[in-house]
């Protein structure tokens, strides 16, 4: 696996992720991750829907719970032609918890603990601590990525606005 030293800090010190992020324009790669019932989900299952993707450590810290209940709040207004996938590296049963203590009911919330596939398909897997960069991803109907958004401080929230303004330009 190739290591990239990019410029993303957490909490101010440099990290190294795992493999290369995707190439807008091109197809976004799929993977298997962990639904909060143990059963598996690939993005190809999301076909036909724009999906965002957002990547985070941990949904128990408290950014990665801000953002992840936006997107919850924001996706009343996208539609049901939208999906959004929040993928960390928590147990699924501690994602399920999650949600149900924060009433997160409308982001899918999915895990990569197992293998890792989404982290490194999508150059997000932190060297050494085995959790992912903040990271949001947008992908259109047919499978295209259109939108790649690198959080370059970890600790901090991503721009909403351009991840919101990409996606309502596919719909």
């Amino acid at each position: 696996m190739a290591e990239k030293q990019v410029n993303v800090t957490m909490r101010g010190n440099p990290v190294t992720l795992e493999g290369s992020l995707p190439k807008i324009g091109e197809m976004a790669p799929d993977f298997t991750a962990l639904k909060n019932d143990l059963s598996p989900a690939r993005l190809s299952d999301f076909k036909g829907k724009v999906c965002i993707i957002s990547s985070v450590p941990s949904l128990d810290t408290p950014v990665c719970d801000l953002e992840t209940r936006r997107f919850n709040q924001e996706a009343g207004g996208l539609g049901d032609k939208v999906a959004i996938l929040t993928i960390s590296m928590d147990l699924p049963f501690a994602q399920a918890r999650w949600c149900g203590a924060a009433g997160v009911d409308k982001v899918i919330t999915l895990s990569d603990h197992r293998d890792a596939s989404f982290g490194q398909a999508y150059g997000v897997l932190i060297k050494g601590l085995r959790l992912l960069a903040r990271c949001l991803f947008v992908v259109d109907k047919e499978g295209v990525l259109r939108y790649v958004q690198l959080v370059k401080e970890i600790s901090q929230e991503p721009d909403y606005a351009e991840v919101l303004n990409s996606v309502r330009s596919l719909i």
